[in-house]
């Protein structure tokens, strides 16, 4: 209804001044007051304050990086990473009371020998980058205990010794590659050329690899495949090499997926009878798990090998440690992109653990979660 103004009720009353029909301070405006100024309770004293690197303090890399757990959003997650790797590290059987079904042998100092089984895990299109070298000086220095490595991850590094790879652009029109012989890998280039050049070096390799079965028996698994490229490509820049001088097992379920599958396809045609039993290395690699005293997980990506690693673990209850670097989120149900505590619910990780996910691009991180683990503990010595 309206005023003699012509003002409506409801515009009386909120020009009208306190006690002539509008609202008081505690009432209409007093509501807002108190929604904004919502009162907080206090923060522990172990909370954690946000602060980032100050650049006025001079160039301080270890600092810089320091910083990162105290930055927020994946900085944190980065930090985060950083300690849960390094617990991996630092872990020995002497930390720990001495188990009942522990056996007599063990002496103080064979305790303190005692460390976490590291698994490493990654996909080909980080050895297809330049995350290629970090990997190969994990295992170089025998950082790692295990490897499990997507077929392109094994193929791309003997690949990488014969010829390069080179630096182009996520837009690039496939069509025109094509036409050039160009395979696109994200922003990289790897002309086809490579693949003819491995092709020629492989095919002597499997030849020489049925010649031991047919005469002595050789049991061939993807793993002791992979363990004779190592020693037959004898180039220090291969990770393969280092695993095959360290005695480093890679392990790789899918190895018929990729390239190296192409040419056991073309060799059964040229040289038929190679068998490779993959039954061999899911015990092998299950046992690595079963007979640890701890386990890490450090898994970059997704897909085959993550689960690989994974599930090797749940055969013993499940990792102690473990480290996601991956993009993949989990809302279509994928594997790939599912957070720790799903593994957690499948005894792939262990309820008491504190695992780390870092949503980011392994090969921007993982050099820097490296340079502030392994690598600072090796070169302290």
């Amino acid at each position: 209804m309206a005023t003699t103004t012509g003002a409506t009720t409801s515009e009386a009353a909120a020009s009208a001044p306190n006690g002539a029909g509008g609202s008081s301070v505690s009432g209409g405006h007093g509501g807002a007051l108190d929604a904004v100024l919502k009162p907080s309770v206090a923060m522990p004293a172990s909370a954690v304050r946000i602060q980032g690197y100050d650049f006025n303090r001079g160039l301080d890399y270890p600092a810089l990086l320091a910083s990162l757990a105290t930055s927020g959003f994946q900085a944190s997650a980065v930090g985060q990473a950083i300690a849960e790797i390094n617990r991996m590290i630092d872990w020995r059987l002497s930390d720990e009371p001495v188990a009942e079904d522990e056996t007599s042998y063990f002496t103080p100092e064979e305790r303190a020998g005692v460390r976490c089984k590291i698994f490493l895990g990654y996909t080909s299109n980080l050895v297809s980058s330049g995350l290629r070298e970090v990997i190969r000086y994990l295992v170089e220095h025998k950082l790692v205990d295990v490897v499990v490595a997507s077929a392109g991850g094994v193929e791309e590094d003997i690949i990488k010794c014969l010829a390069p790879t080179f630096l182009g652009s996520f837009s690039l029109p496939g069509a025109e590659l094509r036409s050039r012989g160009l395979n696109r890998i994200g922003n990289l280039l790897v002309p086809n050329d490579n693949y003819c050049r491995f092709e020629d070096w492989v095919m002597p390799v499997l030849d020489e690899m049925l010649e031991e079965q047919k005469t002595q028996g050789t049991h061939w698994t993807p793993s002791k495949v992979i363990h004779r490229l190592g020693e037959r490509i004898n180039d220090p820049s291969s990770i393969a090499y280092w695993a095959y001088k360290n005695n480093i097992p890679i392990y790789c379920p899918a190895l018929t997926d990729g390239s190296l599958g192409d040419m056991l396809y073309f060799h059964t045609f040229r040289n038929p009878g190679l068998v490779i039993d993959l039954v061999a290395d899911i015990r092998s690699v299950n046992d690595q798990a079963v007979f640890a005293r701890k386990t890490g997980m450090i898994i970059l990506g997704g897909g085959v090998i993550k689960h690989h690693i994974a599930n090797a673990n749940l055969m013993r209850n499940g990792a102690d440690y473990a480290v996601y670097i991956n993009t993949g989120q989990e809302f279509d149900g994928s594997d790939s992109g599912a957070r720790p505590d799903e593994a957690v619910s499948w005894g792939k990780i262990r309820a008491a653990a504190h695992p780390v996910k870092v949503y980011a691009d392994a090969t921007v991180v993982f050099p820097l979660i490296v340079a502030e683990t392994f690598a600072k503990k090796l070169h302290k010595g």
